[in-house]
């Protein structure tokens, strides 16, 4: 995005982000970008509390639960900051593993396994997402419960996903740009703060890991892959 700012201050711009378009400087203000960028937030470093609940309701007592985060996003500091804070006040040991090559992946998978951690919460940044398979696989392969962000991990064989509804997220992108296609100026249109969120379970994961998933818990459930 950076890029595409630097490269031109006149063509229109519409992003789709998951982190805080103004501290990563994309725009002046949610309100009113006031340059030639505006677009959809998903501030999806904020979902970690949720995500720990969730485990909290399936697996009984982790004792140490831990995060899986790219450095390179400024919002994995967000989501680390707030899973800590939900770690411990569930008195939960907390364990930060960061990751930004497929084999620092498996480095992350070696430590849990040698620390014993209990359950992972998986950050749904950009490249996490394209090694869904390999951290599928490995979490499949310890049998760790683990929770994300993106439901695409979920179609892939994990165990459960809450995060926001990408799809919806294009779709108010795609809005946006037929608005400037028809005259709107990008400084006016104020960041959609993307809300609509969804939970997605796969049951035959959870069977395989030997969890038991309450049926009151997939009620609420937006989807279930069995």
């Amino acid at each position: 995005m950076l890029a595409a700012e630097s490269a031109t201050k006149t063509i229109p711009i519409v992003f789709t982000t998951g982190g805080d378009p103004v501290r990563e400087g994309y725009v002046a203000s949610l309100n009113r970008p006031g340059g030639n960028a505006t677009g959809v937030s998903w501030f999806s470093g904020l979902v970690a509390g949720k995500v720990i609940g969730l485990l909290l309701e399936v697996v009984a007592n982790p004792a140490m639960i831990a995060l899986l985060a790219d450095p390179r996003l400024p919002e994995s500091a967000r989501m680390e900051n707030e899973a800590q804070d939900a770690a411990r006040t569930l008195g939960w040991q907390f364990l930060l593993l960061n990751a930004s090559t497929p084999s620092e992946i498996d480095a992350a998978f070696a430590t849990m396994r040698q620390r014993r951690a209990g359950a992972l919460l998986v950050g749904g940044d950009p490249f996490l997402s394209s090694r869904r398979q390999q951290i599928v696989a490995l979490a499949a392969r310890d049998a760790i419960p683990t929770v994300y962000t993106n439901r695409e991990f979920v179609e892939e064989g994990g165990l459960m996903s809450y995060g926001n509804d990408t799809a919806d997220g294009y779709r108010r992108a795609g809005v946006y740009v037929g608005r400037i296609l028809n005259g709107a100026s990008p400084a006016d249109l104020p960041i959609d703060q993307a809300t609509r969120f969804e939970f997605v379970v796969n049951v035959k994961t959870a069977k395989a890991i030997g969890l038991t998933i309450p049926e009151s818990f997939l009620a609420r459930a937006d989807e279930v892959i069995e």
